[in-house]
């Protein structure tokens, strides 16, 4: 039986290519949850899309568009939502930034 990870520190972690030309990297996980680092260049966008998981982003820097369920809102740096299971949403990244976004349960799809 493998140790569970309780810790990740900045900077660990390798990054990867998301199929919307993006980049993210998983930080931590378990079967229930999951915690995933995205970054997005300035005009990034994270093509509207629904999963069964439900998602709590957090925007960690910059400023987002985000789009759930045909509703529209601008974050910045500090703001966060949720996005329930099963809702269209998507992203536009107005300015460089950060999204750190917690699934559950985990997106197996990620650790292929």
């Amino acid at each position: 039986m493998t140790q569970a990870r309780f810790f990740a520190h900045a900077g660990n972690g390798a990054w990867s290519a998301t199929p919307d030309g993006n980049r993210r990297r998983v930080l931590l996980h378990t079967d229930e949850l999951m915690m995933v680092e995205f970054g997005f260049d300035k005009g990034g966008v994270g093509a509207l899309h629904s999963h069964p998981h439900v998602q709590a982003s957090y925007v960690a820097e910059g400023r987002f568009e985000v789009t759930i369920d045909g509703r529209t809102e601008i974050l910045e740096a500090g703001g966060s939502f949720i996005v329930p299971s099963g809702l269209v949403h998507g992203v536009k990244a107005l300015e460089a930034g950060r999204l750190v976004d917690s699934f559950t349960p985990h997106r197996a799809d990620f650790l292929a």
